[in-house]
């Protein structure tokens, strides 16, 4: 699956809810699937890794590319073994390209249709700013196409009510790459109130709201030759003949108004793959495999009015020329070199042993993520974090990778899924613009503890990355505890051993100091209420234990269970705040409450006081 333009992130947390539709309440599943969610805008793909970290998933990639010109995604043929001699072993050293079984393309819009929830679109407004986008919607939509594979979907959406950016869009790409067909969603979605796709409409062609041209023809002719040369207007602006209009079906386009169910203004249209997509007609525009010399500014997302300074001709190819999609990924063999940055290594030391990723040819001086690297799964850190968490034989430490600068020590371990690790193994990072890649599922514990504790291995396992980890996770790493152990573990940082009730107290005494996984039962405590399981980890250290959660994740934890904030770090705001409060208003009541003659008979000694000291001079 791959959400094309994916910020801010909240459609790829439902895209991984749907990936993961097999998780328990408390264990993650290793899908077999992958999503790659891209943003062409570098700082909205970091918000939109904040936002899939609430939904940790080994099967998800984050790219930060020009969806227009994304680059062809290699892969392996599959075939291990040949005879020698055979022609077969030569296709065995060619790659193919990974086509997607869904794609999403919520393209960039001018967002006329958010009028409710942003009502100072009026100010900036204009039809014209439709115009300005419908190429690029055009060229991210057509590449989505090139990128599908046989029998699949394609959602192209917009927070628009303009058939520029709409139905246009759609006609377009339907009569420029033929083998698609527009799925009618009636009767998969009863509930929804919509009105169908439009079949004719006028663009405007000036700011003044100009109309009056039925066609592009109409249009042109009532152009000077000098104002065709500048003209920006384009005939797939337009919409296409009454029968071409007929044949699409553009009727089966949903159109969503605000005043239907009290919401936003959307359109909707997906695009099922009959048939595969020819190679385009040679072009002399730059290609999807250029994508790796893109410096940032390439890549950012248009202003509402953007405007395109080529005229694009009706039926114009993406930007794809050299690249063959077939039916299937075998008839598009690619042969390339393999990225040094993603090759494994022994290593012998808890210290990065790997040279600095290789960054194709004209890459983006700006890129500088470090590279993703596999370790080996007989590789110390992998091992000791397998004996530590008893982790079982089908753990798949082959999938472990680390992402540091060059010489630093492994402070984290991310755990992708097989077609992920493919993925990352036969693509360089820099080309693809690899922002993230799996979930971080162990960390090392830093600090005076981790010393003083002297365990064998520092790694621990990290909250995130826990319903991940958890199916793999060993008896002997796992503790049980009750309601009322929560609470204890909730209300202090490092709470002693001795303060646990039984049986909890003589269990995790017994162990031995480091990172365990501890499954809290569930059950009634005052009016709180734990309706079930909850899997959390701890740091056992010599007489005390820690919940291992960020403050942010405790304190929301505490109030959804406990419905009040009873963590030491809310008590510790609470009362630095309440500390300042009265610094702040004691000195003010002195002045105002106490009468004159009090200050000059009373006792002189009271000016002494660091209070009334402080009074005086502020006064």
């Amino acid at each position: 699956v791959m959400d094309m333009c994916a910020a801010p992130g909240s459609k790829t947390a439902q895209l991984l809810e749907a990936l993961h539709a097999h998780d328990t309440l408390t264990a993650s599943s290793l899908p077999s699937g992958l999503l790659i969610a891209n943003d062409s805008d570098y700082k909205r793909t970091h918000l939109l890794i904040h936002q899939a970290a609430r939904l940790p998933s080994p099967a998800l990639m984050v790219t930060n590319l020009d969806a227009s010109i994304f680059p062809a995604i290699k892969i392996p043929s599959g075939q291990t073994s040949f005879a020698a001699g055979t022609k077969a072993r030569v296709a065995a050293k060619k790659q193919y390209q990974l086509l997607f079984d869904r794609i999403l393309c919520d393209v960039p819009c001018s967002g006329d249709g958010t009028l409710r929830k942003n009502p100072g679109i009026w100010k900036h407004w204009s039809p014209m700013d439709g115009n300005g986008l419908h190429s690029l919607q055009l060229r991210i939509l057509q590449r989505a196409m090139r990128m599908l594979k046989k029998g699949g979907r394609i959602v192209y959406s917009t927070c628009s009510i303009n058939p520029v950016e709409n139905e246009a869009v759609v006609a377009a790409a339907l009569k420029s790459i033929p083998g698609f067909e527009l799925v009618d969603m009636s009767n998969h979605l009863p509930g929804l109130i919509y009105r169908p796709g439009l079949t004719a409409w006028r663009p405007t062609v000036t700011r003044e709201i100009n109309t009056e041209f039925a066609t592009y023809d109409e249009y042109v002719q009532s152009l000077n030759e000098s104002e065709r040369a500048g003209s920006k207007m384009l005939e797939s602006h337009w919409p296409p003949s009454p029968e071409e209009v007929e044949s699409m079906g553009l009727t089966r386009c949903l159109r969503i108004y605000p005043h239907l169910q009290d919401t936003g203004g959307f359109f909707v249209a997906i695009l099922q793959k009959k048939q595969p997509v020819r190679p385009p007609a040679a072009s002399t525009k730059r290609t999807a495999d250029a994508a790796e010399g893109l410096d940032r500014a390439d890549v950012k997302k248009p202003k509402l009015d953007t405007r395109e300074d080529d005229k694009e001709p009706e039926g114009e190819q993406p930007d794809d020329a050299d690249e063959e999609l077939p039916e299937e990924p075998e008839e598009a063999s690619m042969e390339v070199d393999q990225p040094a940055s993603t090759n494994t290594a022994p290593r012998t030391e808890l210290k990065i042993r790997f040279k600095k990723g290789k960054t194709a040819e004209g890459a983006s001086a700006h890129f500088k993520e470090n590279p993703y690297t596999f370790i080996e799964p007989d590789d110390p850190i992998v091992t000791a974090c397998v004996e530590n968490f008893d982790l079982s034989a089908n753990f798949p430490g082959g999938n472990m990778l680390v992402r540091n600068p060059v010489g630093d020590t492994v402070r984290s371990l991310y755990m992708v899924n097989d077609i992920v690790k493919s993925v990352v193994q036969h693509n360089d990072f820099a080309r693809i613009r690899l922002m993230t890649c799996g979930t971080k599922v162990f960390g090392k514990q830093e600090g005076s503890e981790a010393k003083r504790d002297g365990v064998d291995s520092h790694f621990r396992v990290l909250a995130e990355g826990l319903p991940v980890v958890l199916p793999f996770v060993g008896p002997r790493a796992v503790a049980h505890a009750d309601f009322a152990a929560l609470r204890i573990l909730m209300e202090a940082y490092y709470p002693l051993t001795s303060g646990f009730a039984e049986p909890f107290r003589s269990m995790i005494e017994a162990k031995a100091n480091g990172s365990y996984v501890v499954r809290f039962q569930p059950g009634q405590l005052g009016d709180a209420t734990l309706a079930h399981e909850l899997v959390l980890p701890i740091w056992k250290s010599n007489v005390s234990v820690t919940l291992m959660l960020d403050k942010r994740a405790k304190s929301a934890l505490s109030l959804r269970i406990f419905g009040e904030d009873i963590t030491s770090a809310a008590r510790d705001a609470a009362a630095k705040k309440k500390q300042k409060s009265e610094s702040e208003a004691t000195p003010a009541a002195a002045v105002v409450d106490t009468p004159i003659a009090v200050l000059e008979d009373d006792n002189a000694d009271a000016l002494d006081s660091p209070t009334a000291t402080g009074a005086a001079e502020e006064e």
